[in-house]
This record gives C-alpha cells, structure tokens and sequence, in this order.
C-alpha cells in the first residue's frame, strides 16, 4: 500500500496506542508510503476536545501539529474542490467531518483507513477507493 488517507479517530488512535486499532490497519498504516491526515481532523479533535467529548485527547492538543510531522504523516490538500465535492456528494451521511474525509479520499485516490462502517455506504460511489479495517 503506498499511501493512506486515516481517519480522525484512526490517527487519534495511532497517537494513544489505543488497543481499538485494528492489527490489519496498525500494519497498514507502518507500511504505507506516506500517511496523510487530513486538516479536518485538526478541527474534529479541537472542538471535541473543547466540548468535552474527547478528554483522552486534550493531552495531545498542544503538539498535535508537531505529532505529524515525528510520525511522518503529511497533511493531506483540502481544496476548494474537495470541499464543494463534499457538500454535494449523493450519500445521506450528513456529519461533516466524514463527508469532507471521504471527498478527501475520493480527491487524493486514497483508501481510508477507518473504523466507521458508515464509509461502506460509499462502496459504488464514484471515485470511492476504500475502506480499509
């Protein structure tokens, strides 16, 4: 696999150690290429930190930025494209987080590495790569 796009709660994961990481995506993840995380998950991680919802991440926040690049993740390109792309994908999923992370995905040709079944939805669309888990 040479590159993948993660998910917000993917990377978290992968920063915490958390044990919810799958073996197959962990593996996936130390093969790849590059890593690509997306801008979107800054945000994601912010506000659910700053509303409480994910604590166990509030201890990352101030390095978040710093995290990626001592991973060797990249920042994955989010466009103007990828965001109308986003707003007007046919899929009844409507938490933005995840529609601009599969626009991400199908812009870039990227599998997305995520614990959410809500991607499967995606599996005819087109452009839609995969989800990998």
């Amino acid at each position: 696999m040479n590159s993948v796009l993660l998910d917000t709660h993917t990377w978290a994961w992968t920063l915490n150690r958390n044990p919810r990481l799958s073996t197959k995506s962990a593996s996936i993840i130390e093969q790849a290429d590059v890593v690509f995380v997306s801008p979107v998950s800054f945000f994601e991680i912010g506000q659910k930190v700053h509303l409480g919802k994910w604590p166990e991440m509030e201890p990352f926040l101030d390095r978040l930025i710093n995290l990626l690049d001592e991973v060797g993740a990249q920042v994955a390109a989010l466009t103007p494209e990828i965001s109308l792309a986003a707003a007007m994908m046919d899929w009844e999923h409507r938490d933005p987080f995840d529609r601009m992370l599969a626009a991400t995905a199908i812009h870039h040709d990227l599998p997305l590495v995520s614990a959410d079944t809500t991607f499967d939805a995606l599996a005819n669309y087109k452009g839609w790569v995969a989800r990998i888990w």
